[in-house]
């Protein structure tokens, strides 16, 4: 009998990675020169911004095949705090023309990571539903 608790963690941890990947593929295009120049403004090296391929390709990619899953949930969490910081700082507090969060997908990103470090992996994981790190 599939227990429906992990067939709802299988389909927020695939969501949740396939929706990251897709941006990190972006940016594997396009590269990461935007980021290094915001991180340069705020004063930090330019070169921390290859960890948004850490955070957009690699932990992504653990969460869809469930492999590490509460530390690449923290990874994204992290990411989108950075996110928040670098990028939409200005927006945190704003509504959109329909109401809504101006930031309703990066916050749907972030709540979402976070609900997966509580959560785990479940059983439909390479990792299986055992172990402090699934």
């Amino acid at each position: 009998m599939i227990r429906s608790d992990d067939t709802g963690k299988l389909v927020l941890r695939v969501t949740l990675g396939v929706l990251l990947l897709l941006h990190g593929i972006a940016k594997l295009h396009t590269g990461v020169a935007g980021i290094s120049g915001m991180l340069a403004g705020q004063g930090l090296p330019g070169a921390v911004a290859y960890l948004v391929y850490v955070g957009e390709i690699v932990a992504p990619v653990l969460l869809i095949i469930g492999l590490y899953t509460r530390p690449a949930a923290w990874i994204v969490v992290i990411n989108m705090l950075f996110t928040f910081w670098l990028v939409h700082g200005n927006n945190l507090w704003s509504l959109g023309k329909s109401g809504g969060w101006v930031l309703e997908l990066e916050g749907l990103y972030l709540f979402a990571a976070l609900a997966i470090t509580f959560l785990g992996a479940g059983r439909f994981s390479i990792g299986g539903g055992s172990g402090r790190l699934n």
